[in-house]
């Protein structure tokens, strides 16, 4: 575990990933996913959640029942939850997603491409993009004292929340 942490910290850093500002266009992705492709632009219009995440990350395993939730809760609002999978090998995140199965969109990124294009620095990340495609929030890490405020930023980017 600990390789592959020093692994991606060095895919990560690889390329002068910067964190995106808020109100940048989000970057685009084209990915394959566990139900064919993913792309970015197709879910223009909704609110998208992007979260990164790798089959090592202890915090990921408390995060996708959170956001099965919200995809159940929101899906019909405008909401799409994107799962970006980095693992090197999709066979690692597939026996994940046995144990912590996911309702909601899949993709892999084995080269990391994508979260070093949106300057993720650690698992799990998370990027909030509104229906303009436009970044409204980045935020890095998984904790229980997280949901909330994660729900109301959601809430608010769907227009109805604080």
């Amino acid at each position: 575990m600990k390789m592959k942490m020093m692994m991606l910290a060095t895919l990560l850093t690889a390329s002068s990933a910067q964190a995106l500002d808020k109100g940048a266009p989000a970057p685009q992705f084209d990915l394959p996913g566990l139900d064919g492709a993913v792309k970015l632009a197709k879910l223009q219009g909704k609110v998208v959640y992007v979260d990164f995440w790798a089959s090592w990350c202890g915090p990921c395993r408390q995060s996708f029942p959170w956001m099965n939730e919200m995809q159940a809760k929101y899906g019909g609002k405008g909401l799409q939850i994107v799962g970006v999978n980095v693992d090197a090998k999709s066979d690692d995140a597939r026996q994940f997603l046995t144990a912590t199965p996911a309702r909601f969109a899949i993709a892999f990124d084995p080269q990391g491409a994508t979260p070093r294009s949106y300057g993720i620095k650690g698992m799990p990340s998370s990027v909030l993009i509104g229906p303009d495609g436009k970044v409204l929030l980045e935020h890095s890490g998984f904790r229980e004292a997280d949901r909330a405020e994660l729900e109301n930023k959601i809430q608010s980017a769907l227009g109805g929340g604080k």
